[in-house]
């Protein structure tokens, strides 16, 4: 199917989206386990002690505890309030941070973060007048800690959407902010994958929806699924790239396949190169990324680089750190969510 899709569904009883552009998946969420933290849940905690060498201080949740990297002004045994950043490597603490985000469809309050902020990519003056008197309406009289940003969506919504999202975030920060009182304790849990889906995904417009069950049997999203549980990704021409994730670092070997020669191997790059962003995102992997591209002249390295760059444009958590002196590419990436492998053992999809 041609345009965007949003495709709700379950996996494992468990709920999910996908977002299908063009018959591609482009995005993907899974709610986790019972006993696994969601990003964007926010906790009552308990400062506990810092850890030297690392700039942060672990501090108590329930059943578990975090890691927050800040020291100043966090003395032990202080209440705070934090939000789960990204998932937890094993073995090691949740990341949080006290820079709260309450988010909706519409609406983004911002505690310690004040003043009124409308998107960028709302362009016309006229919308954009209109939403700043929303704004200033919404928040009149609201604790000078607490900023707000009006999302692009807004474009398109009507008014009293807009409306209900900016009074509804500004009463959950409000009460949040004065629930200080007492040992650590989950204040707002984070989106699930159905509510992530309507928040997140809808701007540019879906053209269709499917929320029926097994929609995903439906539009390939199991098989867009289990692809991603493989190693390894099929490009044209024979050509294919590996994705291995290790403790350490996550390898990309990018093979031509029975074509070796200098015009196969940039086409297969530059192939590669323009799919890694999704295939790192839709698998969750991040953290220190190491790219073997298929040998090729050291003067073709600037076609790599621009169209690396184009492709992690939209991607605002990665680094591109460049060419090593043995002809690796070195990024970093955000872990923004749990690696895919966790959430679906393979042949579960």
């Amino acid at each position: 199917m041609k345009g965007r899709l949003l495709v709700l569904d379950e996996i494992d009883g468990r709920q999910a989206a996908a977002l299908m552009v063009d018959g591609r998946l482009e995005e993907l969420a899974i709610d986790p386990a019972d006993d696994m933290a969601i990003p964007g849940a926010i906790y009552r905690a308990v400062a506990d002690r810092p850890v030297k060498g690392q700039g942060g201080i672990f501090v108590k949740l329930p059943g578990g505890s975090g890691f927050l990297r800040q020291i100043s002004g966090v003395a032990p045994g202080q209440r705070l309030l934090v939000q789960v950043t990204g998932p937890a490597e094993p073995g090691k603490a949740l990341p949080v941070t006290t820079r709260l985000l309450f988010k909706s469809r519409f609406a983004i309050v911002t505690p310690d973060a004040p003043g009124l902020n409308i998107s960028r990519r709302i362009k016309d003056e006229e919308r954009r007048a209109e939403l700043s008197a929303m704004a200033e309406a919404g928040m009149a009289g609201a604790d000078g800690r607490l900023g707000l940003i009006l999302r692009s969506g807004c474009m398109e919504a009507e008014d009293q959407a807009v409306a209900e999202d900016i009074a509804a975030m500004r009463g959950l920060a409000e009460a949040v902010l004065a629930d200080l009182s007492g040992g650590p304790e989950l204040l707002v849990d984070g989106p699930s994958a159905h509510d992530l889906a309507f928040r997140d995904w809808l701007d540019p417009a879906v053209d269709d929806a499917d929320t029926e069950p097994e929609s995903f049997e439906r539009h390939g999203v199991h098989e867009a699924v289990e692809a991603l549980l493989a190693a390894r990704v099929d490009l044209e021409a024979g050509a294919s790239m590996v994705i291995e994730p290790t403790r350490a670092l996550v390898a990309v070997d990018v093979n031509t396949g029975p074509d070796t020669s200098p015009a196969a191997a940039l086409k297969a790059n530059v192939a590669a190169a323009r799919d890694l962003p999704r295939q790192l995102r839709l698998r969750g992997l991040g953290g220190q990324v190491v790219v073997d591209f298929a040998p090729m002249p050291k003067r073709e390295r600037h076609i790599l680089d621009q169209v690396l760059k184009a492709a992690f444009k939209s991607d605002g958590e990665a680094n591109l750190a460049g060419w090593t002196t043995l002809g690796l590419y070195e990024l970093t990436r955000k872990r923004d969510r749990l690696p895919l492998g966790q959430l679906v053992p393979r042949g579960q999809a």
